[in-house]
């Protein structure tokens, strides 16, 4: 499943946490390029991940609980 990672629209979004949800749910992205791609979903420019269809449903639980707004792309 690919997401198009719009914005966060935290008062004061967790640079570490995002991270970390971008790493654990993409199906190939390191820890390094995720916080590259945290970096620029926070400048407000939308990022493009494609997500590991096991856990979907947890998954986009936890980018909700980090305000992140997102779009299924397919």
């Amino acid at each position: 499943m690919k997401l198009n990672l719009l914005s966060c629209d935290a008062q004061r979004p967790d640079r570490r946490a995002i991270a970390k949800c971008i790493a654990e749910i993409s199906s190939n992205i390191s820890e390094f390029l995720s916080n590259e791609l945290t970096d620029i979903l926070l400048e407000g420019d939308a990022v493009n991940i494609e997500m590991k269809d096991k856990n979907a449903g947890s998954a986009l639980r936890a980018l909700r609980k980090l305000s992140i707004d997102y779009e299924i792309i397919e």
